[in-house]
């Protein structure tokens, strides 16, 4: 009797050495993120919040950069863990355009994080109604004197911008040839110079009701230009850009629903990664996704099956095992 029972406890022990050890795993990893402040500066609290929760002790420290552009290259080299990255980024990578000298087949995604970041296609009320403009195409038709503004060159939006002038026929050329001109502005700054009335429109992917587009909208009449479906396709096909539709009464001048193309943002990593911690990892974030919803307003809507759901890069191996066995994919 004295045998069994010291099996029993030896047994016991084990079992409870076992557990203790499964959920004593902890990581130390960085995410290279942008800014040191704006959403993706949240977003890394969320994630690093999602991780903790599961993995006590473990940190997800929050990395400065200049973009997706740089994030892609730091992961690929091995030289974060973590990164994020525009969807418009990540296509521009694996077909290795400019800025990349190849295509980058390393990089694997562990979850979309948002991809309702719409461009924004802004125009006064006065210029559109001067020239008869009633829908982004119809600058194409016009050939308007157009003063338009896009954001910093070798920002994402600029070229997914630049990407739907070109889908309706227009290059920067003709827009400088009709007497008009390109201003390179950031947002805050686009939304002075339209005040200002030194431009006469601006093209930019933030999220609605971003607080430079609505303060321009009480200092000056605005429109926000319809994209067609064409064009819509056209550009989500060439930049990996969703189609997404800013619906009416988002903004008090804009009544009606308003077609365009969206950015999203994917958590990004090497496919080097071992497949327990890429499978770890999706799991924490589904499992604490409040921890991601809490991080920002714009993040409330985020659902598990979001996490799985973008399709510009392959999921990490581990990553999509969980998401299967989560029935998050098929």
């Amino acid at each position: 009797m004295r045998i069994k029972i010291l099996r029993a406890t030896v047994l016991g022990l084990t079992l409870s050495l076992f557990c203790l050890g499964a959920s004593a795993q902890t990581y130390k990893m960085t995410l290279s993120g942008a800014s040191p402040s704006g959403l993706w500066t949240v977003l890394g609290v969320g994630i690093d919040g999602a991780v903790k929760t599961s993995y006590p002790g473990s940190s997800v420290t929050y990395q400065t950069s200049g973009g997706g552009l740089a994030n892609i290259a730091l992961v690929d080299q091995v030289k974060v863990e973590l990164g994020i990255a525009h969807d418009a980024e990540l296509r521009i990578a694996t077909e290795g355009s400019k800025p990349y000298t190849n295509p980058i087949t390393s990089l694997r995604a562990i979850a979309l994080l948002y991809n309702w970041a719409p461009m924004q296609m802004v125009m006064t009320k006065a210029f559109a109604e001067k020239y008869g403009i009633r829908s982004f195409d119809d600058i194409a038709l016009k050939k308007p004197p157009l003063r338009v503004a896009f954001n910093k060159r070798g920002n994402i939006t600029e070229h997914v911008a630049v990407k739907m002038f070109n889908a309706i026929g227009v290059d920067l050329e003709d827009i400088k040839k009709w007497g008009g001109d390109v201003i390179y502005a950031a947002s805050d700054e686009q939304g002075d110079l339209i005040k200002d009335r030194r431009i006469d429109m601006f093209a930019n992917g933030v999220f609605v009701r971003t607080s430079f587009i609505v303060q321009a909208g009480d200092a000056v009449d605005l429109v926000l230009l319809t994209v067609s479906e064409k064009v819509v396709q056209k550009v989500s096909k060439e930049t990996g850009a969703a189609p997404f539709v800013v619906k009416g009464g988002s903004y008090p001048w804009q009544p009606e629903d308003v077609p365009t193309v969206a950015l999203g943002a994917v958590m990004i990593v090497n496919s080097k990664m071992e497949d327990k911690t890429a499978y770890n990892l999706a799991k924490s974030l589904v499992e604490h996704i409040d921890k991601l919803q809490g991080a920002h307003n714009s993040m409330k809507a985020i659902t598990p099956k979001f996490l799985a759901s973008q399709r510009v890069i392959p999921y990490h191996k581990g990553a999509e095992k969980y998401y299967r066995e989560a029935g998050l994919l098929n």
